[in-house]
């Protein structure tokens, strides 16, 4: 995350990567990270523009909500670490009002997770 996304991501890959899925809605600032003619996917929508051939494909969570099986497939990439998965704080369920609180005040790293249990 942050005005600087691109830039960190091509000191690893230097001629960009060849497809990147941004869910932090970086948009524009994350399209620099893309090599040429790759691909970038917006989990919050974004359709573009882009440049140098890179591809937007905007990605609504509910047009898959009930797609068992890409939930179960990105359940198994989730189970052999093909995915990696930040939590940044467990909290049970009755502390809601906190995890909207820790979201406004921004800076996680990582997703909040209720505990139903």
């Amino acid at each position: 995350r942050g005005a600087d996304v691109a830039a960190r991501v091509r000191d690893l890959a230097p001629d960009g990567v060849p497809g990147l899925v941004d869910g932090s809605d970086q948009r524009e600032e994350a399209v620099p990270a893309v090599a040429d003619g790759g691909s970038l996917v917006s989990l919050r929508g974004w359709q573009g523009p882009a440049e140098r051939g890179v591809t937007v494909t905007p990605v609504f969570v509910a047009s898959v909500r009930e797609d068992t099986a890409l939930l179960d497939t990105l359940r198994l990439q989730a189970e052999q670490g093909v995915l990696s998965l930040r939590v940044a704080k467990v909290l049970p369920a009755s502390d809601a009002a906190e995890a909207h609180r820790l979201l406004e005040a921004g800076g996680l790293r990582g997703r909040l997770v209720l505990d139903f249990s």
